[in-house]
């Protein structure tokens, strides 16, 4: 068992392709590959004796399903999945969700915001991208030589990833207690990282599966997005973990959507709370003249940020400025050319707007 930061990793190895790590009876955790960081996705599956349910699904990609496919003749025996519940509407998470439905009989079980989105999504195929999405980006700062670029390229499509979706799914409620792998589990339901994700509580056992509403090592993106661009996830997930966290104790065995199983569920919550109440200070002190969010990424993350992750931070960035509007700790008004610029409120000029 390897211990840091105060968690407890009782299986510091993950699983080789194809292969699985028995969590506990009738639990086991395989891994499968992503080509972003980080590079894994854990998946877990709950043996119902003549057939299994699995917990998310992997990309759309060859490596996942030939991962998936080692998997089937390997550690899961030849026997069908039966069920998959997605813990959210994320692609790494929900790729393969479709496959296994109607190509291999799988029923799908989800929230209705998870399954909506991941649907809707498939559907919205573009070549370029809209023009919310240009005047989102622009508004929070993108450079303009960045934005004239991604105006002439094709944009990252859900459906490259995805599978096509069947309809028709099985939700899933808050409080609703189902039976998979031989245990009794309560849907634990949590905001900002995405909206409406599925926790899976265990009733009568330790074992919490909860996606990536808690990760160890790392913290969940809270981004903002042209979908939603008032939103404010940052409040929304500090919410979700502070309730979670009057749930969990140090004995319950968290199985994370990525790093390792780790036992400290409530310290973790713990942290992550902490971590984000912490960048809402450094990037509230950091406030003290009008800023764009692209200026943004210093105080959240310690450095700059360009090359893929520019996206997700950027997205973050904006999340968290907009925690800070929402809760009246900063202003914001545009500037000639269309961008936000963000300032703390008893720094903000007089003649500052207090919102558009």
């Amino acid at each position: 068992m390897r211990r840091a930061g105060g968690l407890h990793y009782p299986h510091p190895e993950p699983p080789a392709p194809g292969a699985s790590v028995e969590i506990a009876e009738g639990v086991l955790w395989l891994r499968l590959p992503l080509p972003f960081r980080p590079d894994h996705l854990n998946v877990y599956a709950l043996d119902e004796g003549d057939g299994w349910t699995i917990v998310d699904a992997g990309l759309d990609t060859p490596a996942c399903r030939e991962w998936w496919q080692a998997a089937l003749a390997g550690p899961l025996a030849g026997r069908p999945v039966r069920r998959v519940v997605l813990t959210h509407h994320h692609p790494d998470h929900v790729g393969l969700a479709g496959w296994f439905q109607g190509g291999l009989g799988a029923e799908l079980w989800a929230t209705r915001t998870a399954w909506l989105y991941a649907r809707m999504l498939t559907l919205d195929v573009q070549e370029r991208p809209p023009v919310e999405a240009l005047d989102f980006w622009r508004g929070a700062g993108m450079e303009a030589e960045m934005l004239a670029a991604r105006a002439e390229a094709r944009p990252f499509n859900f459906a490259d990833v995805v599978a096509p979706m069947p309809l028709g799914f099985r939700r899933i409620v808050q409080d609703e207690e189902i039976e998979a792998g031989g245990r009794r589990w309560r849907v634990e339901i949590g905001h900002g990282h995405a909206p409406e994700a599925a926790l899976l509580w265990g009733l009568g056992h330790d074992l919490v599966l909860v996606g990536d509403q808690v990760l160890p090592g790392i913290t969940p993106n809270l981004g903002v997005y042209p979908t939603e661009p008032e939103a404010d996830p940052v409040g929304a997930w500090i919410a979700s973990c502070r309730r979670l966290r009057a749930l969990a104790g140090p004995e319950h065995l968290a199985l994370p959507g990525h790093r390792l199983p780790f036992t400290g569920l409530d310290l973790r919550l713990e942290q992550l709370i902490a971590h984000q109440e912490a960048a809402l200070t450094a990037l509230g002190a950091f406030l003290d003249r009008p800023r764009r969010a692209s200026e943004c990424f210093e105080p959240l993350f310690g450095r700059r940020i360009g090359g893929a992750a520019y996206g997700l931070a950027l997205a973050e960035a904006v999340g968290h400025l907009n925690h800070l509007h929402r809760t009246g700790a900063a202003v914001r008004w545009r500037d000639s050319g269309g961008t936000w610029l963000w300032q703390r409120r008893e720094k903000a000029p007089d003649s500052a707007p207090g919102s558009g």
